[in-house]
């Protein structure tokens, strides 16, 4: 298994014997606690400090394992480009509503009487952004853990760093019984056995599928955010002429704003002006003075320039404008 994750590009590192917990560190390291940084077992091929351990090296992995045989094998997360969604399904009683689902208010009337599980805030949440449960998501893989609970592996490496997060604390939290394995953490691979039993893959699926743009806008939304996006070496090449001259004199300065944005990670206001694009684009093709899918083609090529991490909530926000824009036709005077 340790070498089955390797070559697909996932560092991994020992887990102790029947455990899901990294195996154990060197004596030194536990007489004399330092950082994994400045530790020279890892230099040596040594295990210590967990996932800071973990590597892709055939010939470290064919060492660990040839020795120990029984170890269980852990996936840095964050070096594979990984999220793992890790639903829990423990018997512990429900919290208050405020603290099942960090940051969006729960309606009195919703009926949560059946709520006892990950699976049911995670649901819930689904719910709330009217998309598919991931814990029904049969593209990716998914892998069933021995307490009951899920692990849902998603290929996050073309969004910006995301971290882990355990618990519903109010700072960095998905939802109530579903943890967050990304960045700063390890996931125990499926075929690893502990004593409580063996992860076992579920469906068909071997392989993590991409990770879906409204999951990535909420772990953003819950904190999970580790770092913003580089700044870009050059601003990002603006699209062509726009319709008829007049319309390309309205719709441009909004379109060259939306491009603006790919300078500033967070805080341009960003959905404010790619729906100001949209709804504007959409009056003018009311009005005739642009073509449908010349207008769509514009805002998405200005979209997916500044936030190329978010391509669904993008598109979501350009339809809406669109719509809206399409109820107001934005007729323009000729010029003499």
């Amino acid at each position: 298994m340790a070498r089955w994750c390797a070559a697909r590009g996932w560092p991994v590192h020992p887990l102790a014997l029947g455990r899901k917990t990294p195996a154990g560190n060197c004596a030194p390291c536990k007489a004399h606690p330092h950082t994994p940084q400045d530790c020279p077992c890892l230099a040596r091929g040594g295990w210590c400090h967990g996932f800071h351990a973990a590597t892709t090296d055939a010939r470290c992995l064919r060492n660990w394992w040839s020795a120990n045989p029984g170890f269980g094998v852990g996936v840095s997360c964050g070096a594979a480009g990984l999220v793992v969604i890790d639903v829990d399904a423990h018997s512990v009683p429900v919290p208050e509503r405020a603290r099942l689902l960090p940051g969006i208010r729960i309606d009195d009337r919703v009926d949560l009487s059946g709520m006892t599980t990950g699976f049911d805030t995670l649901a819930l949440l689904a719910a709330y952004r009217d998309r598919p449960d991931p814990a029904e998501d049969t593209s990716t893989l998914r892998v069933r853990t021995p307490s009951g609970g899920l692990h849902i592996w998603y290929d996050a490496s073309n969004y910006p760093a995301l971290r882990s997060s355990t618990g519903s604390g109010s700072r960095t939290a998905l939802a109530w019984q579903v943890d967050v394995r990304a960045g700063g953490g390890y996931i125990v691979a499926p075929g690893t056995r502990t004593r409580e039993g063996t992860y076992l893959p579920v469906g068909a699926s071997r392989d993590p599928a991409p990770l879906p743009g409204w999951l990535a806008d909420e772990l953003l939304r819950t904190g999970h955010g580790e770092r913003p996006l580089p700044r870009p070496s050059a601003a990002p090449e603006p699209a062509g002429p726009v319709g008829t001259g007049d319309a390309q004199h309205v719709l441009r300065p909004l379109l060259d704003e939306v491009f603006t944005c790919a300078a500033t990670p967070e805080g341009a206001g960003f959905s404010e002006k790619l729906n100001r694009a949209a709804y504007t684009a959409g009056g003018l093709v009311a009005a005739g003075s642009l073509a449908d899918q010349e207008a769509r083609d514009l805002l998405i090529h200005a979209a997916t320039a500044a936030r190329p991490w978010q391509c669904r909530r993008n598109d979501r926000i350009i339809e809406g404008g669109l719509n809206a824009g399409h109820r107001r036709p934005f007729p323009l005077r000729e010029r003499p």
